[in-house]
């Protein structure tokens, strides 16, 4: 996974993660556009799927969206997957400018306009879509559309982490972009689930809907090593969890209040005290520590059975602090590749 940095480097590190052998590069949505980000990466690699993990919807319309993804298909040759989310109220209308009424409805609708755009440029015929939120209804397109795609059927995976917008996933989605801030819990007995009654509900097949992890790492073989990345993922999970929306998240472990108590640390700019009320029992519940050697087989164990792809949360963050850390991702990557089958 990537965030931030110049299209110089986003090309260097998408190149470095397809020699590393890896199969993807997710690209978030941060400081920086991810599909510019992306436009770079697919011109520097050849194999590896390219996504965004996730694009904020809500201030782009469907059809600026589908637009960009139909030529980022067509640059990947057909390896992009596009991924949307829903960001958080206060960002959506504060930073953004946006309207934020009825998130999850909103977003449903966002997929069913960006997918009536996909059909308009692909098949020549008019643009309609009767959504309650994103009514389109231009007619033909004509010179308002790069015309067909050789890869016409992009993914759309949504990211979720409360019950509706999961059950809406399992609905509509071709996959979902679990929230960082997750523990093997809080997926088998919260999200897949509802995922579960979203698929039913629409009668869709039960592996409509693909599931792709990301995983804060603590991985090293000495203490100076760990450190570093220890303080990030007690800092992260601190960050995340201090969004009252995800209290949830925290509840199904027993960590009642902490939420709360993250929010008003957080609102008093205490930085420090947000990450040291991640305890040890926490790290270990929402992140994975261990030696490199390690780490293929601690991957496997908490993750067989659920996750279709798991995305490195901080390799990207690890690549900028000393580049030559990208050999060890290689070695687990071949290791894990091996042992998962």
């Amino acid at each position: 996974m990537n965030a931030g940095g110049n299209l110089h480097d986003a090309q260097r590190f998408a190149r470095d993660v397809e020699a590393a052998g890896l199969d993807g590069l997710w690209v978030t949505e941060g400081g920086r556009t991810p599909y510019l980000q992306l436009a770079a990466d697919a011109l520097a690699t050849n194999r590896i799927t390219l996504g965004t993990a996730v694009a904020v919807a809500f201030p782009r319309s469907p059809f600026v969206t589908a637009s960009t993804a139909w030529e980022l298909a067509d640059a990947t040759h057909g390896r992009f997957i596009l991924g949307l989310g829903t960001q958080v109220k206060a960002h959506i209308e504060r930073r953004y400018s946006s309207p934020y009424t009825s998130p999850g409805p909103r977003l449903r609708d966002y997929v069913l306009a960006v997918r009536a755009c996909w059909r308009a440029f692909d098949s020549g015929e008019p643009l309609v879509h009767d959504g309650e939120f994103y009514p389109m209804s231009i007619g033909k397109l004509g010179a308002w559309t790069g015309g067909p795609n050789a890869h016409p059927d992009i993914p759309i995976y949504l990211a979720g982490v409360r019950p509706w917008m999961l059950r809406m996933i399992g609905e509509v989605a071709d996959g979902i972009h679990v929230h960082p801030f997750h523990s093997r819990r809080y997926l088998d007995d919260v999200i897949r689930p509802n995922i579960d009654l979203g698929i039913e509900t629409a009668g869709r097949e039960a592996d409509a809907v693909s599931y792709v992890v990301p995983v804060m790492t603590v991985v090293g073989d000495t203490e100076a090593e760990r450190s570093r990345l220890r303080d990030f993922a007690r800092f992260q999970i601190a960050f995340y969890g201090s969004t009252r929306t995800y209290s949830q998240v925290f509840e199904v472990h027993g960590y009642d209040g902490l939420s709360d108590h993250l929010h008003q640390l957080q609102r008093a700019g205490d930085m420090k005290g947000m990450a040291a009320a991640i305890s040890d029992e926490m790290l270990e519940t929402y992140a994975i520590e261990s030696s490199w050697d390690e780490l293929p087989d601690r991957l496997i164990d908490r993750y067989r059975g659920v996750a279709d792809r798991l995305v490195m949360y901080a390799l990207g963050n690890s690549w900028r602090h000393d580049e030559a850390v990208m050999a060890r991702w290689a070695d687990v990557a071949k290791t894990f590749h091996t042992k998962a089958g």
